[in-house]
């Protein structure tokens, strides 16, 4: 296996990426599908609900740009990233298994703060996992279009996670698989731990680094240099915000990731209450249809088109398009939700996907480019840092996400045993218009957005040069 680094990359380099991606998301896209048996089977109150979703992803999104700064100025004989992404990837299969194990028969409160507590270690184990993870995927080509190949594949194994998650939905609801949800849950956490664990360790085992045993421009890891360590995340993370190409894809990425997420597991409850009258058992494969379609459409159809235009038409104005198609794929959910007819709803899955889709393959790449721009300013190579600062805008707007959608979830007076009218048309309108008003201010956000394929080898050429 070629080191990382390379202008081209290996396509078994790019596979060993793309396995890691899967694991990466078949955490987070199994906890979607598992999280609604938190209110429809096990009793949790909207707002204890959103709150799950809002503390651990503000535990998360404060630790990643420590986990940043740790990984960027590791010595090793395996590099900087490796053993990170092989103890993360254990610690994160333990613990998934570990929180799902949630019983009826105890109380509210308890199931609660047990879910907290685990969920906190499952963080944890993200974190060292994800962030040295995704840094290795920054710095395995200086190729501007390689950068986006290497996305490209990524995310199109990574989409699988959200093909096959959402048959969860199905099994677990489907009595002859298990007497109840939450019966189906404790069994279902071991068959998505096992094997993503499995997954998350391949590229630690198959993405070769040089050693950085013999750098000393790294600042040291110990107790006595926390204090300095401390200062210099937040110096680094500062510096990552005030470069205005970073902070214009960290920005957008908050607002169409973010707006989606709010609204993503709404999908179980209109389906359910609006087009099935609230039996779950009737509703069948359709929650499973409108993720797994929409996945797959993303992944033959969206990542292949995204990637081949920014070929010819550049990254930015990819990123604009794409988002704005899926403006009109949201806009046909509010007419093509029609109780009686659930297929309908499959007619927006082609263009509402070009949202999420199109926003992965191209953000990340445009992220590599921006190290090169921090390398010009500092003279350093931080793919750790400002991986981890981007992915903080991620999961900290997750984290806003998932709290904001259990106050909606209060607000329309949302409760599955007895579903008004209202509270159904109030879900259904932030469902559609609520992400739509964040892929418009992306949008905006990243029209004046300047690095070009020319700019990016401009760039390339001077960091050679310097080198040399």
């Amino acid at each position: 296996m070629a080191e990382s680094g390379g202008s081209k990359v290996p396509f078994g380099q790019k596979l060993a990426f793309g396995f890691g991606m899967l694991a990466n998301q078949m955490f987070p896209a199994a906890l979607g599908v598992f999280l609604v048996v938190l209110v429809q089977d096990l009793g949790f109150p909207p707002l204890a609900w959103g709150f799950i979703f809002f503390a651990p992803r503000v535990y998360d999104a404060i630790t990643d740009p420590i986990m940043g700064f740790i990984s960027d100025n590791t010595r090793s004989r395996w590099g900087r990233r490796r053993q990170y992404v092989f103890i993360g990837g254990l610690i994160l299969g333990i613990s998934y298994i570990a929180m799902w194990q949630l019983y009826r028969e105890n109380s509210i409160p308890f199931n609660f703060i047990y879910f907290m507590l685990c969920s906190i270690l499952f963080y944890t184990g993200l974190t060292i996992f994800s962030v040295p993870y995704v840094a290795m995927g920054y710095e395995m080509s200086d190729d501007f279009h390689e950068r986006t190949s290497i996305m490209a594949v990524a995310q199109f194994i990574g989409q699988w996670a959200w093909v096959i998650a959402p048959w969860f939905w199905v099994i677990l609801y489907d009595p002859q698989w298990f007497p109840n949800a939450d019966t189906g849950v404790r069994v279902l956490s071991i068959w998505v731990a096992i094997p993503c664990t499995l997954l998350a360790i391949v590229p630690a085992i198959f993405i070769k680094e040089p050693s950085t045993l013999g750098r000393t421009d790294f600042l040291p890891i110990n107790i006595g240099s926390v204090g300095k360590s401390l200062v210099e995340i937040c110096r680094t993370s500062y510096e990552a915000f005030a470069i205005p190409q970073f902070r214009k894809l960290a920005i957008a990425t908050f607002l169409v990731f973010n707006s989606f997420n709010i609204i993503a597991s709404f999908t179980f409850f209109i389906i359910v209450h609006y087009l099935f009258n609230g039996n779950a058992a009737n509703a069948g494969v359709w929650p499973a249809l409108h993720g797994c379609v929409g996945a797959l459409i993303t992944t033959f159809f969206v990542i292949p088109i995204v990637a081949a235009v920014s070929k010819r038409f550049g990254k930015k104005w990819t990123f604009i398009w794409s988002q704005a198609i899926s403006i009109i794929g949201y806009l046909l959910f509010w007419f093509l939700f029609v109780p009686g007819k659930p297929y309908l709803f499959l007619f927006a899955l082609p263009l509402h996907s070009f949202g999420i889709g199109g926003l992965f393959t191209l953000m990340m790449s445009m992220t590599a480019d921006v190290c090169d721009i921090d390398e010009l300013n500092t003279g350093k190579r931080r793919e750790g840092v400002l991986g981890a600062v981007y992915w903080w805008m991620v999961k900290f707007g997750n984290a806003f996400a998932g709290l904001l959608g259990g106050l909606i979830l209060w607000f329309v007076g949302f409760h599955p045993e007895s579903v008004s009218e209202s509270a159904m048309t109030g879900i259904r309108f932030f469902y559609v218009f609520l992400p739509i008003a964040g892929v418009l201010g992306a949008i905006w956000v990243m029209w004046n957005y300047d690095i070009t394929e020319e700019k990016a080898m401009e760039n390339r050429k001077l960091l050679d040069s310097r080198r040399q």
